[in-house]
């Protein structure tokens, strides 16, 4: 039984979100940055919250017109490898077979459990942005799940 539950972003998370940025990311989102998604109709940032409120992991999105673009999926690294990261980035998959054309991403090549989760989730890798990350300097690889016309309702 998962000992947390996916619920929206909200400002009381913010704080907990901004702490998992800096122990994830080499250039974290700022508790500002994060905030001021909370009022961003292009955004939308889930959270795995415990039933004590401590927050556990995020990911955020941004939708445009048909495609969607993943920001991050991060979490604590005292709560990794147990499927936290997985629900997370299925609410985002689900939503995207029934609204988007397709959901992209970047991705540190030496972050391979992170690679491994979004081919398992059906992502490929379609590009690389070079010197796209800092401290370290490193390429970031881009990954794209389309959603074909099959995808969507038969009626």
């Amino acid at each position: 039984m998962k000992n947390y539950k996916l619920v929206p972003m909200d400002r009381g998370h913010i704080k907990e979100i901004a702490q998992i940025e800096r122990e994830c990311f080499s250039m974290p989102w700022s508790e500002r940055a994060l905030e001021e998604e909370l009022y961003n109709p292009q955004a939308s940032f889930i959270v795995a919250q415990r039933a004590d409120g401590a927050v556990l992991g995020y990911a955020g999105l941004h939708v445009a017109a048909d495609e969607g673009y993943i920001d991050n999926v991060a979490v604590r690294e005292d709560y990794r490898r147990q499927g936290i990261a997985d629900d997370l980035l299925d609410v985002f998959v689900r939503f995207g077979r029934v609204n988007l054309a397709f959901l992209t991403l970047e991705v540190r090549p030496s972050n391979e459990a992170a690679i491994g989760l979004y081919f398992k989730h059906g992502f490929a890798q379609v590009g690389r942005r070079k010197n796209y990350y800092e401290n370290p300097r490193e390429d970031a690889i881009i990954m794209t799940l389309e959603f074909g016309v099959e995808g969507q309702s038969n009626e």
